[in-house]
């Protein structure tokens, strides 16, 4: 759990990599301007959706297993009762992202208690945009 800003902000600055699950370029869509927010932003972003094959003109990879390298932060678009899957899915991987990101309304203590022990900083009901141009601008 993040105490402060400070070290929120020092963790953002560190991540290079996103993988967002149940990325989809819909325009209008929550999920749609974060994911093009984090590309402008400089970062790079690998969607991660179980049909789609491109979003936001990338290649879209079915699960975070099929990614072709490590992450630094798992951004989760899903509904809470998904979340617990994506924990087991990401304590699962090989090395482990910097940060689980639960967006906005999201919350599983579930999947918060699935990481616990694990060198992966769990973040809930917020959103990676609004934190990251808040701390980082």
């Amino acid at each position: 759990m993040l105490e402060n800003d400070i070290a929120l902000r020092s963790l953002l600055r560190a991540c290079r990599s996103v993988a967002v699950v149940g990325a989809k370029d819909r325009p209008g869509s929550p999920v749609d301007g974060v994911g093009r927010y984090l590309l402008q932003a400089g970062l790079t972003v690998f969607p991660v959706h179980p049909v789609r094959a491109t979003v936001w003109g990338l290649p879209a990879f079915p699960s975070l297993a099929e990614l072709p390298g490590p992450v630094d932060i798992v951004d989760l678009f899903r509904a809470p009762e998904h979340c617990p899957a994506h924990a087991r899915e990401v304590a699962a991987l090989a090395v482990p992202p910097r940060i689980f990101w639960m967006q906005s309304g999201i919350t599983s203590p579930e999947a918060r208690a699935i990481l616990a022990g694990l060198p992966i900083t769990v973040v809930s009901d917020r959103c990676l945009m609004v934190e990251h141009q808040r701390l980082l601008a």
